[in-house]
């Protein structure tokens, strides 16, 4: 099945006041009780968020890349990742962090500067989080790529299978690299999913400044199909990455995925974006709230009730003092780890750099000593 979207079409399933509604192509296949797991995991992620920005503010970690308003998307497609499936995240993927088993307090560290990466990439298949713009395409391609030729794509038995997710935002798109990763993708039919999570706002640069067509169409060009679902409908995301993974992971090539969604805080922590965009705009954003939309739909479904809004309150205020008090313990990093955490297996030469170095550091204290 390949979609027929328009211009003006963007698949939704769950409505802003809570309401299920259907779509010709597609449809949300889970339980109530999967649902209520989105709810869960999207108030989490927004707790680990909100700490985020509140050690950030006290000064405990360098900066901090808000997700607020992003977690349906990013809950929903996580979702949908099969056990030989890998992920390549740009640097808000908290929820999807969080999702893949990454450790919270793993997740904080970049920020404080004590550690590039804390988690095992190759266990939790979650890479390392990408801060310059748009690299993360290419590695996914290049890894999907790699699938290809180690033939974990295209068997009979789809528990054979496996496709890369790649998440990156709408300012992304402009970006050489990213349109690169589209022609190799396209080229090799690789088993990707291009996951753009169109939050509106490339730092201050509205969308409309980027792109005079809707991103999901540019796939088009590229001869892959597009897709624009609602980005703060967690069940349609679902369905939709669902979809994509499994049409990459059986021999069929690369999907884009436009999540139309909203930043509703900071680009970063250092961003004011009462600078560049009105309070309404925020407003009408609001009203479209992923979490409040899917409490909605599962309070009026009687799939859970208070003492479970409770339970989660109560999780949500461990995970926060557990961030809290676990950011100050992260260990400071050690000058001489630059040059052994390089490569797997450290080099000659560049162990003959740190031998230097520890034997130039030691000597001030040599010196002190003998002082």
């Amino acid at each position: 099945m390949t979609p027929d979207t328009t211009e003006d079409e963007i698949v939704q399933l769950l409505t802003p006041a809570g309401e299920r509604t259907a779509n010709a192509d597609f449809a949300f296949t889970g339980t109530d009780e999967d649902v209520a797991g989105y709810l869960r995991d999207m108030v989490l992620a927004r707790r680990l968020d909100t700490e985020g920005t509140a050690l950030q503010r006290k000064g405990e970690l360098g900066l901090w890349c808000p997700l607020l308003g992003q977690e349906g998307a990013q809950v929903g497609s996580a979702a949908a990742v099969g056990p030989l499936d890998f992920v390549f995240p740009s640097y808000r993927e908290h929820a999807v962090a969080l999702k893949m088993g990454v450790d919270p307090l793993a997740l904080l560290a970049p920020f404080r500067g004590t550690s590039m990466i804390d988690w095992d990439p190759r266990r939790l298949r979650f890479h390392l989080y990408s801060f310059v713009i748009g690299t993360q395409t290419l590695h996914a391609v290049g890894y999907a790529m790699g699938m290809q030729r180690d033939g974990v794509v295209g068997n009979p038995d789809p528990a054979d299978n496996g496709a890369t997710l790649v998440y990156f935002g709408d300012g992304a798109t402009s970006q050489g690299d990213v349109n690169e990763a589209f022609v190799f993708a396209a080229s090799y039919q690789a088993p990707v999913v291009f996951f753009c999570q169109n939050n509106q706002w490339a730092i201050s640069e509205p969308i409309a400044r980027q792109s005079r067509i809707p991103l999901y169409r540019r796939a088009d060009g590229y001869g892959f199909p597009g897709v624009r679902v609602d980005g703060n409908d967690p069940l349609a995301v679902h369905a939709v990455t669902s979809w994509a993974l499994e049409r990459a992971r059986s021999g069929k090539g690369p999907t884009f995925i436009e999540a139309f969604t909203y930043r509703m805080g900071a680009h970063t922590t250092s961003d004011d974006p009462t600078k560049y965009r009105l309070e309404a705009e925020l407003a009408e954003w609001r009203a479209k709230d992923p979490i409040e939309r899917t409490k909605a739909y599962l309070l009026d479904r009687g799939a859970i009730d208070q003492p479970f809004l409770d339970d989660l309150q109560a999780e949500s205020d461990a995970l926060a003092e557990r961030m809290r008090t676990g950011c100050l313990t992260l260990p400071p990093p050690e000058l001489p780890d630059m040059w052994s955490r390089a490569f797997a297996a450290t080099p000659q030469y560049l162990a003959t750099q740190r031998a230097a170095y520890v034997a130039y550091a030691d000597s001030f204290l040599d010196a002190e000593v003998a002082g």
